[in-house]
């Protein structure tokens, strides 16, 4: 799907022309250096409106994970918890990129946030970064009462490789059966590794096109890329059962490479008996909230995710069995 500038929403275009120009496509090369951008200038990056912490859990291989955990500093009783996942083609990025959403949740519907800093790709290939969100899940499920989270109300989130986690984990977490999800968000996410959509072949809009998913993909799956025996859970587009899934709210611009991805998906969800609301925003790229956060487009499309988390909030309850 070839885009042009003229497609662009007006709000967009200006900041859509300097990203291409300044980083037309993310090689793997790329990738590697913002995440050690991202490592530099972002981690420990704090909100002063917010209580920001983070701890650090001790895995079975004696290995720890940090999670950055953002709250309401005015909170009071338990409220739901939402596992955010960040996004960055599953090869780069910091949990501190969720500290805008969780602003905009918590000052919805107070919630404590979950963000773990999940191993990327540049350093581990699939599974590892689904395996550490998993632990994260469970940690905060185990540990809800300290955190102040109602373990009626775990919510998981993230966008992009984020949102594709949120997928892979939703499925992940039925199989496994330890821990009750009660709601999905997964944004404009990550599906797909054979990249066949209309959407996704030839995409070069700003942002993240075809030539960036595929080094990602590559990254990210290492041995197993370009074969078929790719697991549902590296890719959750492949997944063939999605009942019993939780209920979702996601978006995602007409103009991105997981436009279609993410339409199938829905499409399943519901094919399945999953309830399901959902936006396609015209005129949009890949992240186009957060490259253009203070623009009247973005705005809508956070404050429809927010408003759908709230619904979430008073609907959707899945009580712990074990």
């Amino acid at each position: 799907m070839r885009v042009k500038m003229s497609m662009i929403n007006t709000e967009l275009s200006a900041s859509g022309r300097i990203f291409k120009l300044l980083n037309p496509t993310f090689t793997e090369s790329r990738i590697r250096i913002f995440a050690w951008l991202n490592r530099k200038f972002l981690r420990g990056k704090t909100d002063k409106s917010l209580h920001c912490s983070e701890k650090w859990i001790l895995q079975d291989d004696n290995s720890r994970l940090r999670v950055c955990i953002f709250k309401s500093k005015e909170q009071s009783g338990k409220v739901p918890g939402i596992l955010w996942m960040h996004g960055g083609g599953y090869g780069m990025g910091l949990p501190e990129q969720g500290i805008g959403m969780a602003k905009a949740f918590i000052n919805k519907r107070q919630c404590v946030m979950i963000a773990p800093d999940y191993r990327l790709s540049i350093d581990a290939p699939y599974p590892a970064a689904l395996d550490d969100c998993y632990t994260a899940l469970l940690w905060m499920k185990n540990n809800a009462e300290s955190l102040g989270i109602n373990d009626s109300q775990i919510f998981i989130g993230g966008d992009s490789a984020g949102g594709g986690l949120t997928a892979a984990l939703s499925l992940y977490a039925r199989d496994k059966n330890d821990v009750k999800i009660a709601f999905q968000m997964p944004l404009f996410p990550m599906l797909d590794d054979r990249m066949q959509t209309e959407s996704a072949t030839d995409n070069n809009a700003p942002v993240w096109n075809s030539k960036s998913n595929y080094y990602a993909w590559k990254l990210y799956l290492g041995e197993l890329f370009g074969k078929d025996n790719v697991p549902e859970y590296a890719a959750p587009a492949r997944a063939t059962n999605y009942a019993s899934l939780p209920p979702a709210a996601t978006f995602v611009g007409n103009l991105e490479p997981f436009r279609d991805e993410t339409i199938l998906y829905v499409e399943n969800l519901r094919k399945a008996g999953v309830k399901v609301n959902f936006k396609v925003f015209t005129g949009c790229y890949h992240a186009f909230e957060q490259v253009c956060p203070k623009e009247e487009i973005s705005k809508s499309a956070v404050e429809y995710i927010t408003s759908e988390y709230s619904f979430a909030v008073e609907n959707y309850i899945a009580e712990q069995t074990v």
